[in-house]
């Protein structure tokens, strides 16, 4: 039998930082991790750069049913720390958009990081927990012996991408203890299209457009894609977190103009051009043709009425889609839900009613936007828990 003062269960993001960070206060830190390697998700996130966090991280970049307890842990540590974290460990990085910050190189290097910050903690790979109990202290039963601890962080994770050994462990083990659960589901996930309307856009996959994506009363405007099964991209990922069962998505595919304003335009300017050669100039060819379904068809622009071009315009305006479903779990980036907040401290993410015991990162109902929100949670999480144990 083994002791030690904190056991923190996953070597993912969350917790290979808080265990650095309870480390560097001199605890004795070990963390048990069932898969083969650590930080595996780190590895292929931002298509192998890992956008580890975000210049404008702010509460409401994340989906709660307490929509203030990030608050805490965000102002604790904020994506100004690991920015520094990142430049000092000599980190190349550079921002996309929207405040997205990318390695120039590779994840392994913000891997490398988390991993030198570890400060004598140890780390067992391919080590499971079979049975968690308390009495006074935490006592694990393992792959490999019983571990005790008087602390025991559960940094596990969410649903999300079980090819990787996501698992709902953490779900477990809250209900274990008494505490409630947000159900699980999958966010920032794409969105699959059936029916009729699908069928025509079946011939569009690969088809990509900047767009304002809107559904439940948020929006957002970046890029999105048609799939062979829906629709995907940036902007349609960002809408999936908060789309609910049966609710329309509006797509607007010409975002800053006026599409009436336009199409009147060049009825006066281009008289004789057909309505296709004009969408096939705003819209990319293969959609633009796509729209001309009935009821619309490709006419000569100049001999269409004003009142079947603000059709037109707003067929183009306010594309509607009401999606069949997501893709689940398997496609999804992160899992919303998860253990409820109001059981937890904001300050530290102790179970209230369960000394000793924390719960942080994705398994927490905190679901971040894409664009290295759910990095900045894991660290502010890992580290608000890791100057508590």
């Amino acid at each position: 039998m083994r002791h030690v003062d904190v056991v923190v269960l996953g070597a993912g993001a969350a917790g290979l930082f808080c265990a650095g960070t309870a480390a560097a206060r001199g605890r004795r830190v070990l963390v048990l991790e069932h898969g083969p390697a650590p930080g595996a998700k780190i590895l292929i996130s931002g298509g192998g750069r890992c956008n580890f966090t975000n210049k404008q991280v702010r509460a409401e970049n994340f989906l709660s049913a307490n929509p203030h307890f990030a608050k805490s842990a965000l102002a604790q540590f904020p994506a100004a720390d690991f920015i520094r974290l990142v430049e000092g460990s000599g980190i190349a990085f550079h921002e996309k958009r929207l405040g997205q910050l990318f390695c120039d190189g590779s994840a392994r290097e913000i891997l490398a990081l988390l991993m030198d910050r570890l400060a004598g903690a140890e780390v067992e790979l391919s080590c499971p927990v079979s049975e968690v109990e308390r009495d006074g202290v935490f006592r694990l039963t393992t792959a490999r012996g019983v571990v005790t601890a008087a602390a025991l962080v559960v940094a596990t994770g969410g649903l999300s991408i079980p090819k990787m050994g996501a698992t709902g462990f953490a779900y477990e083990l809250a209900q274990k203890f008494g505490l409630a659960v947000v159900t699980p589901r999958p966010a920032l996930v794409p969105l699959t299209l059936a029916g009729e309307e699908w069928a025509w856009m079946q011939g569009l996959a690969g088809v990509s457009f900047e767009t304002v994506a809107q559904t439940e009363g948020k929006k957002f405007a970046e890029a999105a894609l048609f799939t062979h099964r829906g629709l995907s991209g940036p902007a349609v990922l960002q809408i999936s977190s908060y789309w609910e069962e049966g609710a329309p998505v509006m797509l607007d595919l010409l975002p800053g103009q006026d599409a009436a304003d336009v199409l009147l335009g060049y009825k006066k300017s281009r008289a004789k051009a057909e309505l296709k050669t004009i969408l096939a100039e705003l819209l990319p060819a293969r959609l633009a043709h796509g729209l001309l379904q009935p009821p619309f068809s490709n006419q000569v622009i100049g001999t269409m009425p004003d009142k079947a071009l603000r059709h037109v315009a707003d067929r183009i305006k306010r594309f509607v889609v009401v999606p069949a479903g997501t893709e689940g779990f398997a496609k999804a980036e992160v899992t919303a839900g998860g253990v409820d907040t109001a059981a937890l401290f904001s300050q530290s993410l102790q179970a209230r009613a369960v000394p000793g015991l924390y719960f942080i990162g994705e398994a927490v109902d905190v679901t971040g936007w894409l664009g290295g929100y759910n990095f900045q949670w894991a660290w502010s999480s890992g580290y608000a828990a890791g100057m508590s144990v």
